[in-house]
């Protein structure tokens, strides 16, 4: 019998040879065989191949939250104006005090079509924000309207300056009006606002047009602020893991309902106004007038991006506007009491009238000069909530809120708010509780600081036991504030006492978020068309150059296994050719040395 030996593709050490009475079983398999061994090693590939998709696609969700979570939290880096593919946008705030100009960027928009705009605020070249503030208020030129452009030309100078020359004319420009402008009539807003659409053309070369330019209502003013805030918390990425919160929204009766990320609701309460804005998941017929509803995304059609929210001002429900209100009314109750009884409470440092929202034997005097009040704290947080409440205007109606107006039902089991400003004050700059809202704690903290001797209180302040920016004024009517602010939260809003949801804070992921973040962000919304028509030009071409960037060492890994394979069935079937023909030469007319006892002859293979 012959032998077959291995010796050309390996070391000398490696040199063996096999009798050719083993090889059929081992080196000759059959078709059927070779079928096999193929069609189980290519079902081992699509496994992992399948793994691996699912666990890159999982991987890169994961990666790109991450990321996207990183960028709102650490975005300081200096903006690159050498990248042809930024965009600019800016936002004229003007307000009652001032104006101020911010510069907005984002790229090129990714074209898919379920994510917005990725609009951040422009930093300069020492990373600080880019933006510019002038006083006083723009509504101070009502008399001399023709003045308003040459208000507004350093701020426009200054963003123009940040913003590379080549993309002045694609950069849109916004100058939105607030509180200054509204109080004032008509006829003035129109010529001040007008003056501002002659010239700034003339001199700019910004994308402007009339409708650019424009007072807006406080309920836009609050849409917006809700916009920015949920923007930069990631409210509007719609892609969400396990664990986080969902709600299921009604965008009409014609559509199934979409289940999506739970937005934040906003509470802020200002000097001289409260307002409070939330969306509404459930279609309802009796608020749809007092409902703001709005399409954020890039196309019309649709819908996925369509929110409903409620929002609501109230003027004279500020921290420092609720305290006037309170005084004026202590002062006229006073004077008709002291009238009817005929005496003289608080009108003498030595007769004080008691009051229970100051500070345990805290002096203090209101009314004018001519007609002063004086008074004596008492420090009792309980009864000042309770002498607080006909303040808040409330009404026996249901589903009412402050000064009796209407506010649609709140899903207090799945709902988060966030508290601005007052709410934060109220909480850190004295209490030190901002955060995470406790009633309970709030209530007890408060009620030991308006039970303190108003002596202690400024010995701690002294000693610098409270915030930096506390002062004088916030000790003295911390009291009265912190029993304002539990009303309007929980009786005038209905919050109820252990709700966990809410959190004071003064910075968003430490940003201050303007409203003029949600007004770029809204009127800006169907720019990417254009991009997402040319990225679905693209088609698969562009969905596969994406992916191949981050798997393709695994397809080559898959390629080159297949290959090997291939080469191993190949030199299997060889082998097996070789086999067969050796086999013919072995005839009875051929093999006189099998019968002379003569050893096997090795047959060569070149491999």
């Amino acid at each position: 019998m012959g032998r077959i030996s291995f010796s050309c593709l390996f070391p000398a050490s490696w040199h063996f040879s096999l009798s050719s009475l083993f090889l059929p079983r081992l080196l000759t398999p059959s078709l059927r065989q070779l079928l096999f061994i193929g069609l189980l090693l290519g079902l081992i590939g699509l496994l992992y191949l399948l793994l691996l998709s699912k666990g890159h696609a999982s991987w890169l969700r994961e990666e790109n939250h991450f990321h996207r979570h990183l960028a709102r939290v650490t975005d300081v880096d200096a903006t690159d104006t050498s990248n042809p593919d930024l965009n600019y946008g800016l936002v004229v705030d003007c307000g009652s005090s001032g104006s101020r100009v911010f510069v907005y960027c984002w790229p090129r928009h990714n074209g898919n079509p379920h994510e917005l705009l990725d609009i951040q605020q422009m930093r300069d070249q020492h990373r600080k924000p880019v933006v510019m503030k002038i006083k006083p208020g723009i509504s101070e030129l009502a008399k001399t309207p023709e003045k308003a452009s040459d208000y507004i030309y350093p701020l426009l100078s200054f963003a123009a300056q940040h913003i590379p020359k080549n993309k002045h004319q694609e950069t849109p420009l916004y100058i939105l009006c607030t509180a200054g402008m509204r109080i004032l009539p008509e006829s003035q807003q129109e010529a001040l606002l007008e003056d501002l659409r002659t010239d700034i053309p003339v001199h700019f070369n910004f994308l402007f047009s009339d409708s650019h330019v424009e007072v807006i209502s406080g309920k836009q003013e609050g849409v917006y602020a809700w916009i920015g805030i949920n923007f930069v918390l990631g409210r509007f990425n719609h892609v969400h893991n396990d664990g986080e919160a969902v709600v299921e929204v009604n965008v009409s009766e014609q559509q199934e309902a979409l289940v999506r990320k739970r937005t934040a609701g906003v509470l802020d309460m200002g000097g001289v106004s409260t307002q409070i804005a939330y969306e509404v998941p459930k279609t309802e017929e009796v608020a749809k007038n007092l409902l703001a509803e709005f399409n954020l995304g890039c196309d019309a059609h649709r819908t996925e991006h369509v929110y409903r929210v409620y929002v609501s001002t109230f003027l004279g429900f500020g921290g420092n506007a609720a305290r006037q209100r309170y005084e004026e009314s202590v002062i006229k109750n006073t004077a008709t009491r002291n009238k009817l009884l005929d005496q003289h409470a608080g009108e003498t440092a030595d007769s004080p009238l008691l009051d229970p929202c100051l500070p345990a034997d805290l002096q203090d005097e209101i009314g004018s000069s001519t007609g002063k009040l004086h008074l004596r704290g008492t420090g009792d947080f309980d009864q000042c909530r309770h002498i607080l409440q006909p303040f808040l205007n409330r009404t026996n109606e249901t589903l009412t809120s402050l000064n009796g107006i209407y506010q649609p039902a709140i899903n207090y089991n799945n709902s988060q708010f966030y508290g601005f400003s007052e709410f934060y004050y109220c909480t850190e700059d004295v209490l030190r509780m901002g955060g995470d809202y406790n009633a309970s704690k709030y209530s007890k903290a408060a009620k030991s600081y308006c039970s303190t001797q108003w002596k202690t209180l400024k010995e701690r302040f002294d000693s610098g036991l409270y915030a930096t920016h506390a002062d004088l004024h916030r000790l003295k009517y911390q009291c009265f504030k912190s029993a304002w602010m539990h009303e309007v939260l929980h009786s005038g809003f209905s919050f109820p006492a252990n709700y966990k949801n809410l959190k004071t804070a003064l910075l968003v992921y430490d940003k201050e978020v303007q409203w003029t973040l949600g007004a770029i962000l809204y009127r800006t919304r169907f720019l990417p068309l254009r991009d997402i028509q040319q990225e679905g030009l693209k088609g698969v071409h562009s969905h596969w150059r994406h992916s191949f960037s981050f798997v393709n060492n695994h397809y080559l890994f898959l390629a080159c296994f297949f290959i090997v394979v291939l080469s191993i069935m190949l030199y299997l079937l060889r082998l097996r050719r070789i086999h067969r023909r050796a086999a013919q030469h072995c005839t009875p007319s051929s093999v006189p040395w099998l019968e002379e006892g003569l050893g096997s002859p090795t047959i060569p293979i070149t491999l």
